[in-house]
């Protein structure tokens, strides 16, 4: 399966999320293919850390858009792409070629807003793809409103299912990303760690 991570808008966690998803899919005994559509390269950066630290099981390096081709998906179990508007041809030509596209979102009206924006690029390439997004980086206080209101907000934009999942802002995640660890490899009681894995196991619920 070919799973597009992207958005507009910087900072929404796509790389994050990309890179968890990729060493939780690895822990399972799975190859995949690994792809960084984003010039800002964060995706493979992390996973240069990683190699760079030993840490295992490996991940195989992020390749670019000069090496994509139709078959990209023969020979491994999972692809993930990471991509943002600043390639557009290369994300166009991801979401051309993928099986669905995940679409994290932080909880402001910015980010709503770029999420709009983003389904309204890709809608003539998609078609009936499925568009899976998320909240991330939500508020971990109870009182603030945002998070709720942005899933609200998620809700009302058609082309587009929401994951009944969260993570939130937690340092677990800034931390284990700049040492080239997912979250569950540097604590796997942390609660960073158990909102990664339960993603994982939404997305991919036949290896969970």
């Amino acid at each position: 399966m070919i799973t597009v991570v992207g958005n507009l808008k910087g900072g929404t966690g796509k790389s994050t999320a990309a890179f968890n998803l990729a060493a939780w899919l690895v822990k399972q005994g799975k190859t995949v293919a690994l792809f960084d559509f984003d010039p800002q390269k964060t995706f493979h950066d992390v996973l240069e850390v990683r190699c760079e630290e030993g840490h295992l099981p490996v991940l195989p390096a992020a390749k670019d858009f000069a090496t994509f081709n139709s078959d990209i998906a023969e020979g491994v179990d999972e692809v993930i792409i990471d991509v943002s508007i600043g390639d557009e041809a290369a994300l166009l030509a991801a979401v051309k070629f993928a099986d669905r596209i995940l679409v994290p979102c932080a909880p402001s009206q910015a980010d709503i807003w770029s999420t709009q924006k983003f389904l309204t690029k890709i809608k003539a390439i998609a078609g009936a793809k499925p568009v899976l997004a998320f909240i991330n980086r939500a508020d971990t206080h109870h009182m603030v409103l945002e998070t709720e209101e942005a899933e609200q907000a998620l809700d009302a934009l058609n082309g587009l299912q929401r994951l009944p999942i969260r993570l939130y802002q937690r340092t677990a995640y800034r931390r284990s990303f700049s040492e080239g660890l997912a979250v569950f490899e540097l604590n796997m009681r942390d609660k960073a760690a158990q909102e990664v894995l339960a993603l994982a196991a939404l997305l991919y619920p036949h290896y969970a």
